[in-house]
């Protein structure tokens, strides 16, 4: 069962969420979804615009809902459905906040005074940064409050107090999106599902709110491919409560004191969303197919990604010796295509045809590298001895990727401990 944007709209999902192939029944889509770019922001004029930031008052939108609510309505009557059934169900909850436009009830945005909103830690972009590598937002650009600005193409910065607003509507969208995520683990519970069903959080990539003077998606940095990763596996990851105790109670942000919850344990591995489906196939106890050979058009079923089944405890007694391993054998790959060596009007999202450079890029426990190379768009075929860029960042003395020593290693050999 699919709710809300679980797919990719458009041709990545065959502009039908992959129905009938990946759903029993057909997807859910909520109605108000439609008016998302839509004029439907309050300006400080009065009229109504299609901007980037978007505090709304509910009960004035068109139907009188927003998406991810409806989709957490529906997410909840699925539930209910299935409690009085027998048979197993994976449920896919897609819910679209954070996404820009940051359209969320406008009461969230006191959770975050806007004077106590700090700016990016690196709002500048970096002087070793190749050209290739930065995205210059342009999706951002063309909401009407960032037109308004006026910003010099592509690096001009936006001004701190609109930096800061920006800031304030993604820190309230996640907090709406959380309320969300409470309510409908509050219901699983409430039906007495809990113990019986595993939960896994994530999201498709991370978003950029002015490290190295870049906003939205469209690079290969950290803060825009990382993503959370969480789990509930009844029993393992936590004890079955006892009888009165809740696992999932719903936490009011609005609430004068909140109850403080004990934190989950934390795996600092690099791991890859590929691992998803086999991590949760072999957690259900399925079948986990075979790894995928190349080319893998022949197969019908196989998967990439390892599974993380080793980082779920049975017992909490039980010592943690598959985890002790090489963390170094860990390695994340990521990659972002570009049009042309230097950021133009569609570096962020370029059609197929106009992919000219890919940049290819892995992270691993002590550095990210990346190398963004010549790129056949006809062929799929990238070239890796035309070479344009790259980009070296070492994690332990630049968490915040600034410094590109790249050039610095070009005349040798990397030093045996960055080849992966």
């Amino acid at each position: 069962m699919s709710v809300g944007k679980v797919f990719h709209p458009g041709i990545s999902s065959n502009h039908s969420d992959d129905s009938p192939y990946s759903w029993s029944v057909p997807p859910y889509h909520p109605s108000s979804e439609k008016y998302e770019n839509t004029k439907t922001c309050k300006g400080p004029d009065g009229e109504l615009h299609a901007n980037l930031l978007c505090p709304v008052d509910v009960a004035e939108v068109p139907e009188g809902t927003l998406p991810d609510k409806q989709s957490t309505e529906e997410a909840i009557r699925l539930l209910e459905k299935m409690k009085s059934s027998a048979s197993p169900f994976f449920l896919a909850v897609g819910y679209h906040k954070p996404h820009i436009p940051f359209r969320y009830p406008k009461e969230f945005q006191k959770l975050y005074p806007l004077e106590s909103i700090t700016l990016a830690p690196d709002p500048q972009v970096p002087a070793g940064l190749p050209p290739v590598a930065y995205n210059p937002w342009m999706d951002i650009r063309q909401r009407e409050d960032v037109q308004a600005l006026n910003l010099s193409v592509p690096y001009g910065p936006i001004p701190v107090d609109f930096q800061r607003k920006i800031r304030q509507s993604y820190f309230a969208s996640v907090s709406y999106l959380d309320t969300q995520v409470g309510q409908l683990l509050s219901a699983l519970e409430a039906l007495q599902l809990a113990n019986s069903t595993i939960v896994a959080f994530t999201s498709d990539h991370g978003w950029a709110l002015g490290e190295h003077g870049e906003w939205a998606k469209y690079s290969n940095f950290d803060v825009t491919t990382r993503v959370p990763l969480m789990f509930y596996v009844p029993g393992r990851t936590a004890p079955l409560p006892e009888a009165g105790d809740k696992l999932f109670p719903y936490i009011n942000p609005f609430d004068s004191v909140s109850a403080l919850m004990e934190p989950g344990r934390e795996a600092v591995d690099l791991v890859e969303l590929v691992s998803l489906f086999p991590t949760l196939a072999g957690l259900a106890g399925l079948h986990v197919p075979p790894r995928c050979p190349i080319p893998s058009f022949h197969v019908q079923l196989c998967r990439e990604g390892q599974s993380l089944l080793k980082h779920f405890r049975f017992h909490d007694s039980e010592e943690d010796l598959a985890l002790h391993g090489n963390p170094r054998e860990s390695i994340a790959y990521s990659q972002y295509p570009r049009p042309a060596d230097s950021p133009q009007w569609n570096s962020d999202r370029p059609s197929l045809k106009d992919i000219k450079v890919m940049g290819y890029s892995i992270r691993t426990i002590d550095y990210r590298y990346t190398v963004w190379v010549g790129f056949n768009p006809h062929e799929f075929l990238a070239n890796f001895s035309d070479v344009h860029a790259g980009e070296l960042y070492f994690v332990d003395s630049d968490p915040l990727q600034d410094h590109n020593m790249y050039n610095d290693t070009q005349g040798g050999d990397l030093p045996h401990s960055l080849t992966p």
